[in-house]
């Protein structure tokens, strides 16, 4: 059991419960009602409550030492027993009987709780549990016939051979009933935490020694009660070490830079939290994980020493929050009554909310943590400001442990990180480390292995019907899930270390199809997609460039998708990676334009020759102004500087109009084709010719061969129609009735 240091939020004892305010008032009152009928007994039998003459006033003055002792300790985490109290009390009880033991035991919680205003409440109820212990050990001595008294006292002198196991029962009786009472008070449903566990054995070694040298204190007092008050020195010296030993328990639940409670600590103050959740019924608890968004950029650039200084400013705010006391600041009410707050070690911290209504309002909790720490930070004269990240996760929705919860909350604050929201709530679509993922990773992995991964293709068509190009899309038939949504398989992989094997099995798939549609006279280029993962590996351009040439497929045949996403990492190594893509003669493709940081500093530092325009802009063009304003003004960007314009999404004929009005240069969608497997695709461009003589859509792009671009063209479709409708996907087929109009991904 431990209870906290000042300064310190751990407190090991809950919000009191009714149940624990009923067992309080219980003690209580039994311990009053019991104090009253053994005074009044004595005192009806005419003896005395005290021994008077020089027993009295040694056993008085070395109660007073061990008063002075505790008030001298200056900590307000005293317990009231098992302690050199205890002893002195034992002592007068084998001697005198219970009755001058409980008024020991009183005079020292009384003198204690009075020296220190603040711990009165806590005084009286360890008095009244002490008083319990007292009469439990007076209980076990007259069961064995021991009814010590005043003016009869239970002397070494009729002390016997079988007096030993009496003795030790009697102890054992009192620090049994003492601890136990002690610990329903206090301890936390879940448990202590397990340093302070550990620590118990300790304690209980301890208070045993205290213990066993009452019947030695008794055989003084009777024989030599003037030297009685000497035993104040090993008393004290036992009691010293019973107090080191829970320092060094409370230690291990601290962190040592900020003070706050640590990672192990809050595990164990979560358990509690769950348990006491479980028994409330349909209660929920949530646990916010918090991280500084650029702690490492300030560790480097202005040293340790001011990353701690910056670490002690935001525990600050946080206990600004949160108070130690476990309740929410008045002016912050978004946080509900019995939050605490922990440092999880380097630059997260974490927030439990043991009663919250819903995700909702630990969200809103959240958003006002992640606001109290956007303010500016003053360090020594330098401003600074550390925008952070936030994930929640809420029980019993999204866990029902408190290690799953603390891992799902992490899962949530990296997704925040990770998009930049600021504070996101778990999701377990986000999670690729449920059994559920994991299995799938499994099966996709074995998958690629065994080439059960597929490829369709989507084509791309100018608006006088010419083919301008395919896009590769993966699909993946699972033997027993059926087919699996690319935007669930995709973010496993890309989040598993698996990326890079799908984006050369993707390649490898492709480059070999187009070798074969090149033997067949079909020279369309293709379009694969990668990932940010994918553009950072080492030897990535060279990879490519050897894997065209061994499948003997011209670069400019090849074409490469990517997203605004790679430069936000390492803008130096995206450029230079996609530089040697296009030395090769491979050609660039920027995707989903729009829908991350774009800026004209990405493409202008970008090698691209196209541009594709999001689906979410293309599907309200025709009735929503402000998306027809932004195609427009993206179209005029891009043919500025060069680049051809694709519009993704297209599946109605106003929308393909409304594209051509505005200057667009091809476009892609379900009004065009479907995404349709190899042989498909070949019946579908030899039906509109596809072959050597095909002219490509093309602007200025000086990074690829001529003759690669030439070669690379497709034959011009007659214009017998303004579009081209694949006739696997009817015009009338609706996005939302489309199974490959899923959300857009890295790879496809």
């Amino acid at each position: 059991m431990q209870s906290a240091p000042s300064g310190s939020n751990i407190r090991l004892s809950p919000a009191h419960t009714w149940q624990s305010r009923v067992l309080r008032v219980t003690l209580l009152t039994s311990a009053g009602v019991a104090l009253l009928i053994g005074l009044g007994r004595v005192l009806a039998a005419g003896h005395a409550l005290f021994p008077a003459g020089e027993k009295g006033m040694v056993f008085a003055a070395l109660t007073g030492i061990i008063v002075a002792h505790l008030v001298a300790l200056g900590r307000d985490r005293w317990w009231g027993t098992s302690g050199s109290g205890s002893a002195l009390t034992l002592t007068i009880l084998l001697l005198y009987g219970w009755v001058p033991a409980v008024l020991v035991s009183l005079a020292v919680v009384t003198l204690v709780g009075t020296a220190r205003l603040e711990r009165c409440p806590q005084a009286a109820l360890q008095g009244a549990i002490d008083l319990l212990g007292v009469g439990a050990a007076a209980l076990t001595l007259a069961v064995g016939g021991a009814r010590p008294s005043v003016e009869n006292p239970w002397e070494p002198a009729d002390w016997q051979l079988t007096t030993l196991p009496q003795l030790l029962v009697a102890a054992l009786a009192y620090l049994l009933v003492s601890r136990t009472l002690l610990w329903l008070c206090v301890a936390p449903p879940g448990g202590i935490p397990s340093p302070a566990a550990g620590a118990l054995l300790s304690h209980g070694l301890v208070a045993v020694a205290l213990l066993c040298i009452a019947p030695l204190m008794v055989v003084v007092a009777v024989h030599k009660p003037v030297v009685l008050p000497l035993f104040a020195v090993p008393l004290i010296a036992l009691d010293c070490t019973l107090w080191m030993a829970r320092a060094r328990a409370e230690e291990q639940l601290l962190d040592p830079l900020t003070g706050m409670p640590n990672r192990q600590w809050l595990m164990e103050r979560t358990r509690a939290a769950l348990q006491e959740a479980r028994l409330r019924g349909e209660g929920r608890c949530a646990l916010i994980l918090i991280g500084l968004d650029s702690f490492r950029a300030v560790n480097d650039t202005l040293g340790h020493l001011t990353g701690d200084r910056l670490l002690l400013q935001v525990a600050d705010r946080i206990r600004r929050e949160v108070r130690g006391d476990g309740s929410a600041t008045p002016r912050g009410g978004a946080l509900p009554p019995g939050a605490v707050a922990a440092r999880l070690g380097g630059d997260e911290f974490a927030v439990l909310l043991p009663r919250v209504d819903s995700a909702t309002s630990a969200q809103r909790a959240a958003r006002a943590l992640v606001a109290s720490l956007g303010a500016p930070l003053d360090l020594e004269g330098l401003t600074l400001v550390v925008e952070a990240s936030a994930g929640v996760a809420v029980h019993p929705d999204h866990a029902a442990e408190a290690e799953d919860l603390l891992r799902r909350a992490d899962v949530a604050m990296y997704a925040a990180k990770r998009d930049r929201t600021g504070v996101e709530v778990y999701e377990s679509r986000r999670d690729v480390n449920t059994p559920d993922r994991l299995a799938l990773l499994g099966d996709l992995r074995h998958a690629l292995d065994n080439g059960e991964v597929d490829l369709h293709y989507q084509p791309k068509v100018r608006f006088d019907g010419a083919v301008a190009g395919l896009e590769a899309l993966v699909r993946w038939e699972h033997p027993d899930r059926g087919r699996v949504p690319p935007d669930e398989f995709i973010t496993i992989a890309e989040t598993s270390g698996l990326m890079p094997r799908l984006t050369e099995y993707v390649l490898e798939e492709a480059l070999g199809q187009v070798a074969r549609w090149r033997r067949a006279g079909l020279t369309v280029p293709v379009a694969v997609n990668v990932s940010p993962r994918d553009v950072f590996a080492p030897g990535f351009a060279g990879a490519v460039a050897a894997r065209l040439a061994r499948h003997g497929v011209p670069a400019g045949s090849l074409q490469l998708e990517i997203t605004e996403h790679v430069m936000l990492e390492d803008p130096q190594q995206a450029a230079d990676t996609l530089s040697g893509l296009a030395s090769h003669g491979v050609r660039m493709s920027l995707d989903d334009f729009g829908t991350g940081y774009s800026s004209l500093v990405h493409l202008r530092r970008l090698p691209v020759s196209e541009l594709k325009i999001d689906r979410s802009f293309v599907e309200g063009l025709a009735v929503d102004s402000e998306d027809a304003e932004i195609v427009r003004c993206t179209v005029e960007l891009a043919h500025s500087l060069g680049l051809v314009v694709v519009a993704e999404g297209v599946e109605d004929d106003e929308t393909w109009e409304r594209l051509r009005d505005l200057g667009c240069d091809a476009v892609q969608g379900w009004l065009v084709a479907a995404a349709m497997p190899a042989g498909e695709t070949t019946a579908w461009l030899l039906a509109r010719g596809s072959g050597p003589d095909t002219p490509a859509v093309t602007r200025d792009v000086p990074d690829v061969d001529a003759a690669d671009a030439a070669d690379a063209v497709p034959r011009p479709v007659p214009p017998a129609s303004r579009k081209v409708v694949g006739t696997s996907a009817p015009a009338a087929t609706s996005s939302a009735e489309a199974p490959d109009a899923s959300p857009r991904q890295p790879v496809r």
